[in-house]
């Protein structure tokens, strides 16, 4: 069985400090990072423990994890495991990136986002541009404000035409966006539309919970992020026990990590095995030609 895991634990706290989001500068103590570490390091062990499943893994973390050697330690470790497909992590890359080279690049994977209060266009593009010549596959996207529109641009005219630019729609901003705001943002991300919507999830089957669990720091087992009643505990001699399809509860889903997995929305054939770390399947392919024509970038 292959199974896909949305790992949070218990760091809650960022070196940035973004105005829409509720972990911004928030601070946290040596006892509760040294927690969050001891917590990582259960999980890589219970990993290694049970090679007869193969893992796919991304980290979610309300925070920053790659400023802390342990997340950069756990995923040189998960990405060295044969039995581990894929370790993908999201994070705004204020790191260094030396430490790659210790992991399996083929299994490695980013999902990069770009604040641009909090880092210029050219240091996040500098950062981007070293995952792609240490060769690391990443996704990068930037949160979907006009007012970020001309950041926007410049990423797009500077990444390789092979990494994808998404685009995180600002559900509640929706209703003051021009036409032209959003053909904007669907112009340099194709799938820019599929993020807007409230996707009716009740009584639905998804993938999460049978395929694909989410798991806190000490090991309690979710369905998915969105769901918040356990359903198991990784540490528990029956945990497989918890493993079968279920019916969303939740009236709709309208977040990347959580809809992709609606068995309806067939999303698992747009993204491929880049799901976890939101690249689409064969997008240097049959996608990049989207993002060529002559004035598309215009701010």
């Amino acid at each position: 069985m292959h199974l896909k895991i949305l790992y949070r634990g218990s760091l809650i706290s960022c070196n940035y400090g973004c105005e829409y989001c509720p972990f911004a500068k928030k601070q946290q103590s040596a006892a509760e990072l040294a927690t969050d570490k001891q917590e990582i390091e259960r999980f890589i062990n219970w990993i290694a423990q049970n090679s007869h499943y193969k893992f796919s893994i991304l980290f979610t973390p309300w925070g920053e994890a790659l400023i802390h050697k342990w997340y950069q330690q756990a995923l040189v470790k998960l990405t060295q495991m044969p039995h581990v497909h894929k370790a993908a992590i999201q994070t705004n890359l204020s790191c260094k990136l030396d430490w790659v080279e210790d992991c399996n690049k083929a299994k490695m994977a980013f999902w990069a986002t770009f604040h641009p209060e909090w880092v210029t266009c050219n240091k996040f593009l500098s950062q981007c541009l070293e995952l792609n010549q240490r060769g690391i596959n990443f996704s990068a996207g930037v949160v979907g404000f006009p007012q970020f529109k001309a950041q926007i641009t410049y990423l797009r005219q500077n990444l390789p035409i092979h990494i994808y630019l998404w685009i995180n729609a600002v559900k509640k901003e929706l209703p003051n966006l021009s036409q032209e705001d959003r053909a904007f943002f669907q112009s340099i991300d194709p799938f820019y539309e599929l993020n807007t919507q409230h996707y009716p999830s009740l009584g639905k089957t998804c993938r999460a919970g049978k395929s694909l669990i989410s798991i806190d720091g000490e090991g309690t087992i979710k369905r998915c992020h969105f769901i918040k009643s356990p359903i198991g505990n990784i540490y528990d001699y029956n945990w497989e026990d918890s493993l079968f399809e279920r019916t969303c509860i939740n009236e709709t889903c309208h977040c990347h990590i959580g809809y992709v997995h609606l068995d309806y929305l067939e999303l698992d054939k747009v993204f491929g095995s880049g799901i976890l770390e939101r690249i689409p399947h064969n997008w240097d392919y049959n996608l990049a030609a989207l993002l060529t024509g002559e004035s598309k970038y215009k701010a």
